[in-house]
């Protein structure tokens, strides 16, 4: 995953900011609950699930969890960006060294499935394989 940095000037104005007035978070500690949130997503929970739980842990209603979690999309929308060039390349040597180790392992069905994912990602269609392919009728005639 792409390395995020959470700079301590972090000032986003499509993210309600919090004011220091008694009562009231001050924004580093907004910054922390916010991250541990952002760490705690991919534990394959729901997000309604996340964000309820992340509110009962940090002591915060659930309207600041839903803030908080504004904030964690915001992230995720960042890393998205960063990661997007470099997931193709990633992607494909994965898919390379499965269909490796499936073929070593005599897997046949499973490299074949890899081999039509590694064939759509350049361009290869079904319309093409099957243009391709040769055409097998069988017609049956009745007995005279």
């Amino acid at each position: 995953m792409a390395s995020s940095t959470f700079p301590e000037n972090f000032n986003d104005n499509s993210i309600a900011q919090p004011v220091k007035k008694k009562g009231r978070s001050a924004f580093s500690d907004v910054l922390k609950r916010s991250q541990r949130l952002y760490a705690r997503q991919l534990e394959g929970k729901t997000t309604r699930q996340l964000v309820i739980e992340h509110a009962n842990i940090e002591g915060v209603s659930e309207t600041i969890g839903w803030q908080d979690w504004n904030r964690v999309k915001v992230w995720n929308n960042e890393d998205w960006e960063k990661d997007r060039e470099n997931l193709l390349p990633r992607l494909q040597a994965m898919r390379i060294r499965l269909f490796n180790k499936a073929v070593k392992k005599g897997q046949l069905q499973t490299a074949a499935q890899i081999l039509d994912s590694l064939g759509k990602v350049i361009g290869e269609s079904i319309e093409t394989v099957n243009i391709q392919a040769p055409e097998l009728s069988i017609r049956v005639e009745p007995k005279n």
